[in-house]
């Protein structure tokens, strides 16, 4: 997570007070919240935001989040420029472990190397004090369910025979000079 950065719907839970069966969390961003979202995603709005998260504790003094964040978005046509509306559909699940915790330490290989397993689960987070900014968790979530290159159902990528003919140029010329001699 980032440190510096304050999320537009931080939500922070205090992690010695979590409930033995866990805390449902539910972030749901108003007006000025969807729009500091937008800015930050470089979206046109974010017409609805809602995260809806558990929060349990984990192994020795750790948390585990899980849940799902939805969205509506306006972004620009890729093709058109035009407005695009989008839904983000995500889920979100993370672990977390206090800084220093013994949980944290990776596994190494006898030369050293910390050893990572690409098809296996992300390693915890590491967090600081007593509490954890699930909503800022949300976000990133919701920023990986953006798509990237929006694009209208009905955009189309059309030249004109015109331009067609000009942006050919003389190479292409010669090679139909060449195909004809064939």
């Amino acid at each position: 997570m980032y440190e510096d950065k304050v999320s537009p719907i931080s939500s922070r839970v205090q992690v010695s007070r979590l409930p033995k069966n866990g805390l449902e969390i539910i972030v749901e961003a108003d007006a000025e919240q969807r729009e500091a979202l937008a800015d930050e995603h470089d979206l046109r709005s974010v017409e609805t935001f809602k995260a809806v998260l558990n929060v349990t504790a984990w192994r020795k003094g750790g948390v585990k989040v899980a849940g799902r964040v939805k969205a509506v978005i306006v972004q620009d046509c890729v093709v058109t420029l035009e407005p695009v509306e989008q839904v983000v559909d995500e889920e979100v699940s993370g672990l977390f472990l206090p800084e220093g915790s013994k949980l944290a330490v990776p596994t190494r290989s006898i030369e050293g190397e910390i050893l990572l397993d690409a098809e296996g689960e992300d390693s915890p987070e590491l967090f600081s004090g007593d509490f954890v900014d699930v909503g800022q968790l949300a976000e990133e979530f919701f920023a990986m369910g953006i798509d990237p290159y929006p694009r209208r159902p009905d955009a189309q990528v059309g030249v004109t025979e015109e331009e067609d003919e000009e942006s050919k140029g003389p190479l292409y010329e010669q090679l139909k000079a060449l195909q004809k001699k064939s």
